[in-house]
This record gives structure tokens, sequence and C-alpha cells, in this order.
């Protein structure tokens, strides 16, 4: 099977933080796999996963994990493909922890990094990084951005109307 990106999380209760990523992925035709893998836990199984998605046609890398927030740094290790940090909230510090973690690579060790649970975020940048290569999938890229602004703009003339200036 050849996959567009991998979607990594550390443990199965981030699924629910993550689903936007795999979700607006597939709405722009994107193929994405998704696993639980532990950078503290599976580190093994963590990069031989990496290493074999690469082979397998992986262009972008998205990495899920709360409180020490290792999985994007350790993906970031096996492969020079781009990695998305999701920081995700867990524990008492809200994801504050994760985020910190995630942003704070040492040089050659790249992970762009989105806010805490920022799923949909990760997926976006995932297929503007693909998009880059692809002048198709750029032009969907461009009408999902597009159909965002409409929406701000139906929603702006729905409030001027019930608010109109006499």
């Amino acid at each position: 099977m050849t996959i567009d990106v991998a979607i990594m999380m550390g443990s199965k209760s981030d699924l629910e933080t993550m689903r936007p990523a795999a979700k607006v992925l597939a709405a722009l035709g994107l193929v994405a796999e998704v696993r639980v893998l532990s950078a503290h836990r599976t580190p093994a199984e963590t990069a031989a996963f990496v290493r074999d998605a690469g082979t397998r046609g992986c262009k972008v890398f998205i990495c899920a994990a709360g409180g020490a927030a290792h999985l994007a740094g350790a993906v970031a290790a096996h492969t020079t493909r781009p990695v998305v940090g999701v920081p995700i909230a867990a524990g008492t510090l809200g994801g504050f922890d994760a985020l910190l973690s995630t942003v704070m690579m040492p040089p050659g060790m790249p992970v762009a990094t989105v806010a805490v649970g920022g799923a949909e975020n990760a997926g976006l940048l995932a297929a503007q990084i693909i998009a880059l290569g692809d002048s198709g999938l750029a032009a969907k890229v461009e009408a999902e951005r597009a159909a965002r602004r409409d929406k701000v703009l139906k929603s702006d003339e729905e409030v001027r109307a019930e608010f109109k200036v006499r």
C-alpha cells in the first residue's frame, strides 16, 4: 500500500484529537495510515515503521503525543521527511508541557509544530507540503482555503444584515 501521510500517536486515547487530521487529508484525496506507536514504550517498532513508511511513499509524518511528547522528535531522528508535531493536552499542564517538548528540538532535527490539539492544521500543513510538488493537490488546497473564506464572509453578511445600521 502506498501512503502519503503517516499519522502517529503515542496512545489510543489521542485518537479523537487526531481524527480531524485524517478527515482533512481524506477530503483532499490523500492516503493516510494511522498508527499508535510510542517513542518510549515501542521505540524499535516506531523506528521500523518510520523506515518502512518511507519506502512505501510516505511524504510527511504527523506525530501526536502528550506529556513528554517525544514521538515527533523520535520520528525526526529516523527520517529526513517533514515531521509535524501535534501536542496533546494531557495531565495537569493542559498540553503546555507537550507543546514545549515538541517545539524544543535540537539543531538538525526540525519538527514543525501546530497548536495543542491542532490536528486539523497538522493535516492541512501536511497537504500544503505535499502540494508543493503536485499542482492538482495544490488546487484542492486552494479551493479548501477559499471555502473557509466564503464561510466567514457568509457569516459576516448574516451578522451585518441582523445589525444593519439605520
